[in-house]
């Protein structure tokens, strides 16, 4: 276990407390391309990030279904707000339901997270990115008849251009500074290129970051939070 991190975990996800507490609190939303809700695979990441950062990183479990995913996280967001200041983070499909829930807390008056950082996020549940096909060959772990297989279950019926599920399609006013990491390779790349342009020419403060490769871009992601969230600075 990192910096001597105590990790709580129960039926609604894990907590990961610092042992010298910022104040501060990182919502973790992990989802591989396949929407899977499971915190377990974030783990790892959450306790290097709090034993580095000192934020009370939270990983909740949420249902792999629309609308239950959006929910479940938007509970998560709700019970530990009164900890601190919150951030949202995630990787993928988490990444994309964590756009996903900044629009949701807009849409409803919320109190919006302090910042957001999207890494590899999966925004466009519709697949027509013209990356999904020219980046596969770089990822011999893609496989994009699977992935369409996997969003028709996670849709649950609901139209893919719906702004819950595919956040590249919302209105993206008033939403509060965002960070996207992408790699060039990614299959997933054209979704970071077209929501940071979006949300710029919605006055949103945006900050893209593009890798040559996954293998670039995942040594900075710890940094790219930590740095993003006034955190100290946190190493790869």
């Amino acid at each position: 276990m990192a910096g001597d991190v105590r990790v709580e975990t129960g039926a609604m996800g894990a907590v990961v407390r610092p042992p010298d507490p910022s104040g501060k609190v990182v919502l973790y939303l992990h989802g591989d391309r396949y929407l899977s809700g499971s915190p377990e695979p974030a783990l790892d990441l959450a306790e290097r990030l709090a034993a580095q950062t000192g934020a009370t990183v939270v990983c909740p479990r949420y249902r792999a279904t629309f609308p239950e995913a959006i929910e479940d996280v938007s509970a998560a967001y709700e019970r530990h707000r009164p900890l601190g200041p919150v951030m949202v983070a995630g990787n993928r499909g988490g990444a994309g339901l964590a756009a996903a829930l900044l629009v949701r807390l807009r849409d409803e008056g919320a109190r919006q997270p302090a910042c957001a950082v999207l890494v590899s996020p999966m925004l466009d549940l519709t697949l027509q990115a013209p990356s999904l096909l020219l980046n596969a060959a770089a990822d011999p772990t893609f496989d994009l008849d699977e992935l369409r297989r996997r969003v028709t279950g996670y849709a649950a019926g609901t139209e893919l251009t719906d702004p819950l599920l595919s956040p590249l399609f919302a209105n993206l006013h008033g939403l509060p500074p965002i960070r996207l990491l992408a790699a060039g390779s990614d299959p997933l790349l054209d979704d970071s290129l077209a929501f940071a342009a979006r949300a710029a020419r919605s006055g949103v403060t945006v900050d893209l970051q593009v890798r040559p490769d996954a293998a670039a871009l995942r040594p900075g992601v710890l940094a790219a939070i930590a740095a993003f969230t006034g955190t100290p600075q946190a190493q790869a």
